[in-house]
């Protein structure tokens, strides 16, 4: 910022008061009235839809509460009523065990011994 127009402090306090009392209105309106006058003033509105936001609650939030997780060794009947998400997260549990399972088969065989 120019030093004419002070210490950066001021500057600030001053644009942050100055639309509060009036100050920029007194000189600002017959400066819109002589423009409006003479038709320069143009009414058009626009709205940058980038900057609107919608609430967490507005975009389709799960608004029951999370279901409580079977207990260890639930049988597969259980699974029946469950959503799509419930049985990937079941279904992902079952692989992740099978895989557990293998690597440790393949860490015993003579094979893989060094």
């Amino acid at each position: 910022m120019p030093e004419r127009f002070g210490p950066w402090k001021t500057v600030y306090e001053r644009h942050r008061l100055w639309p509060a009392d009036g100050t920029w209105e007194r000189p600002l309106q017959p400066v819109q009235a002589a423009a409006d006058a003479a038709g320069e003033i143009d009414r058009d509105i626009s709205v940058d839809s980038t900057i609107v936001r919608a609430h967490q609650h507005a975009a389709g939030a799960r608004t029951d509460p999370p279901p409580v997780p079977a207990s260890k060794g639930a049988e597969q009947a259980e699974h029946q009523g469950e959503t799509a998400w419930q049985s990937l997260h079941a279904r992902l549990v079952e692989v992740v065990q099978e895989v557990r399972a293998w690597a440790a088969r393949g860490a015993g065989s003579p094979a893989n011994s060094t």
